[in-house]
């Protein structure tokens, strides 16, 4: 059965792009059949899986407003190993064109449900916020994935974020899960990393993956490239890394 997995969290800068090209690249290389939905409007992960947010033909906004079927969107990136859902600025146009539309929260829900199943994982990069975009994004999916840097603000923010998944679980996506935290950008030199590290394991247990990704420079420089890591440097510690976490999601999801 189908996955379909929403990276969030509203705090930006923590490595949520980053941990959803390179774990879409990562399932990809482990023989999984893997869809990346882009809805932020940033666009980074389709600049990251090598596709140009400037050319599209069609983006996640005309899937989200009906103009498009989702597979007359979704491109394949043969270089990142996967599918792509593309984004770009376009996407903010959302929060006022779904304004009045009955059941706005499940646009992409509905568009998902004609090619999912022809996945076997869909990763959803949502915008760093708690807007329209990131409720499409959660009422779609089955569970969520959040990549947390380990600093004391980013705790605060995740405070907020369980409250928001809570609140949708209680009102349009019922079955919606938690499937894990993932510690990014992580720096086990920092005192700091160590103690908020700590108090995540304290607190969350299981929830908190046992897998973590450290700061490195070749998984800055990969979107440079158009490149997940995994393509650009493949035997880099970042690279190896976020293969660690495709293999311990796939033991714990039975991906």
């Amino acid at each position: 059965m189908t996955k379909i997995i929403a990276l969030t969290n509203q705090k930006g800068g923590v490595g949520k792009t980053t941990t959803a090209v390179n774990l879409a690249a990562s399932l990809a290389a482990l023989d999984r059949r893997v869809l990346l939905v882009d809805l932020d409007p940033q666009g980074h992960a389709t600049m990251g899986s090598g596709a140009d947010k400037h050319e599209l033909d069609g983006s996640a906004l005309d899937v989200l407003l009906g103009d498009k079927r989702a597979a007359e969107v979704i491109l394949d990136c043969p270089e990142a190993g996967y599918a792509l859902l593309p984004g770009n600025a376009d996407l903010t146009a959302a929060e006022v064109d779904l304004l009045d539309r009955d059941g706005r929260e499940r646009c992409l829900n509905d568009a998902l449900a004609e090619v999912a199943h022809e996945y076997d994982v869909v990763l959803i990069d949502c915008p760093p916020s708690l807007n329209m975009l990131t409720l499409n994004g959660l009422t779609a999916a089955h569970g969520v994935l959040i990549p947390l840097q380990c600093e004391f603000y980013a705790l605060e923010g995740l405070s907020a974020l369980l409250d928001t998944v809570e609140q949708i679980q209680a009102s349009v996506n019922p079955t919606l899960q938690v499937f894990g935290i993932v510690r990014t950008m992580y720096d086990n030199r920092n005192s700091l990393t160590r103690d908020v590290s700590k108090q995540l394991l304290d607190y969350f247990g299981d929830t908190l993956l046992k897998t973590t990704i450290p700061r490195n420079v070749r998984v800055a420089e990969a979107p440079s490239h158009g490149l997940p890591v995994t393509k650009y440097a493949r035997f880099s510690r970042g690279s190896q890394a976020h293969r660690v976490l495709a293999k311990e999601l796939i033991r714990r999801l039975s991906l």
